[in-house]
């Protein structure tokens, strides 16, 4: 079937200022999921010096493991219901309308999660994982919605960096929420006493809230600009079947007159021929979506694993609890996280915005678990004998490793699980499989912060129960990156410079013959 005007224009547009608009536009969610998600770190460290100064030993100013694993866990959870509803929703009511109630979610939720209703400890953090749930619905609904306005927009040369580029603003929310936690405790040190550390983390989480509600007025100002119909042409071309709307939509957009994109002879409304989840949809697509989801679920083990390097940090580089207040040891931790950010984590989002394109993502994506799996070998088998020894507490190799690990996920998995799910699959579907790869990731991501959390350590300590220790827990780390790295190969198709609707085709041909072939 020859492929419709507006869409092949679409493909071969020029790079032109609307698209680093609808990156910033786009982006600025991920940026606010990333404060949210990753200030919980900073927040969990202050509220054990507020609320648990009582305890002794070594568990004092310690957040109880369990209220830990909780509010991690609440958000994750969140985050996944959040891809599979508004994903669907996506796909069944435009990107745009749903994407402006995700960010409205996302402001109202880190507004009330700073606004934890009491000040007693228990209903506090009942509260708060009750709020940080809500948020991770939010959350959970950009990432599909995200992905796929920009997938929908971009000309097919460029698509990956764009995506890419979406997705890095998530180093810089990283960055935001350890500036933010450095300048609010730095105020409240200088001019308070620690008994009001009770509000400096309110404000820290209440502060995520802006950048969504900048970018919810910036979209919501503009509704019937170029800027708000480019999000939209490919939805009103192949979904509601208005290819004459989706060409004017583009003339506004694109210096392009209507004649050039407009069809000589407009096709009648074509019924969709399967459904979601039909036994046609899974020939045509279970490969791809197995690929994403299974991908995204390993690399989200490992990634949210990486907490587990924390305490072997923090006991290097910080100072013991009782010699600091609760603000120096918040500034201490954030100012740990920003080294790392600088330093790995977002330019590892720089080289794949750089070099998606020109590599392609399954190179990218093998890569990244190829080194990820080595660093975790090295880390892992000598852990105990080597990293934890006296002589090595001050090896600053260990920092070197804990800093690369997070750059080739950044320039390998992490990003590509991000992108593949938003090229190939029917733009009916498009936003629905990408929650469904994402909401598989975050539960890689629940096992990876919460369930390795608690199996790595040794013996009973910190409120930990024994488990299988460091070294295994590495090692087993290391094996999950070596699958995601065999299942890449074997199972994820290329997806650069093609267009999304190449992609589709492509799909549905291999598994035609695949199916002839048995």
């Amino acid at each position: 079937m020859a492929r419709l005007r507006v869409l092949s224009e679409l493909d071969t547009a020029r790079t032109q200022y609307y698209h680093f608009k609808a990156i910033i536009i786009a982006g600025m969610g991920l940026f606010t999921d990333a404060y949210d998600l990753f200030s919980i770190t900073l927040i969990i460290k202050m509220m054990g010096r507020i609320y648990y100064d009582h305890r002794k030993g070594q568990n004092q100013f310690q957040t109880p493991p369990l209220v830990t694993s909780a509010l991690v866990a609440a958000a994750l959870l969140g985050t996944a219901v959040g891809q599979l509803l508004f994903g669907r929703l996506g796909d069944l009511k435009g990107r745009r309308r749903v994407y402006g109630f995700a960010l409205l979610l996302m402001v109202f939720s880190s507004l009330a999660s700073a606004f934890s209703i009491c000040i007693r400890k228990t209903c506090v953090f009942v509260t708060l994982g009750f709020f940080r749930f809500m948020l991770g619905l939010g959350i959970g609904g950009d990432y599909p919605l995200s992905s796929t306005i920009m997938s929908e927009f971009a000309n097919k040369r460029t698509r990956g960096s764009f995506i890419a580029a979406v997705f890095s603003m998530q180093g810089f929310g990283i960055l935001a929420s350890s500036t933010v936690t450095v300048v609010v405790c730095s105020i409240f040190r200088a001019a308070s006493k620690s008994s009001e550390a009770d509000v400096a983390w309110r404000l820290i989480l209440m502060l995520g809230s802006v950048p969504a509600a900048m970018t919810y007025y910036w979209r919501m100002m503009m509704p019937e600009t170029a800027s708000e119909m480019q999000w939209m042409i490919r939805y009103t071309a192949l979904v509601e079947h208005n290819v004459m709307q989706a060409a004017k939509d583009m003339e506004k957009v694109l210096d392009v007159r209507l004649s050039m994109i407009a069809e000589e002879y407009p096709l009648p409304p074509i019924p969709h021929p399967y459904p979601l989840f039909s036994r046609e949809f899974f020939r045509r697509h279970g490969r791809d979506l197995f690929a994403c989801s299974s991908t995204w679920f390993l690399v989200d083990i490992v990634f949210y694993s990486q907490v587990l390097f924390q305490s072997e940090i923090y006991k290097r580089y910080l100072d013991e609890n009782g010699k600091v207040d609760v603000y120096k040891e918040a500034i201490h931790v954030a100012w740990i996280q920003a080294v790392i950010t600088v330093c790995s984590t977002i330019p590892g989002y720089f080289f794949s915005v750089y070099f998606i394109d020109r590599w392609g993502r399954v190179k990218i994506q093998m890569m990244g678990f190829f080194f990820m799996a080595v660093i975790f070998f090295i880390i892992g088998v000598p852990y105990y004998t080597y990293w934890t020894t006296p002589d090595h507490e001050e090896n600053k190799w260990f920092m070197v490793l804990y800093g690369l690990a997070f750059f080739f996920a950044n320039f390998g998995p992490n990003t590509t699980t991000f992108i593949v799910p938003a090229e190939l699959f029917p733009a009916r579907f498009r936003s629905t499989c990408h929650g469904i790869s994402g909401a598989a990731g975050k539960v890689g991501a629940m096992i990876g912060s919460v369930g390795f959390l608690w199996a790595s350590h040794k013996k009973k300590e910190y409120g930990y129960s024994k488990g299988i220790g460091m070294q295994v827990t590495l090692i087993i780390l290391g094996g999950v990156c070596l699958l995601g790295m065999v299942i890449t190969y074997f199972f994820t198709r290329e997806t650069m410079g093609r267009s999304l609707e190449e992609n589709e085709v492509d799909s549905e041909t291999n598994e035609v013959e695949q199916h002839n072939n048995l």
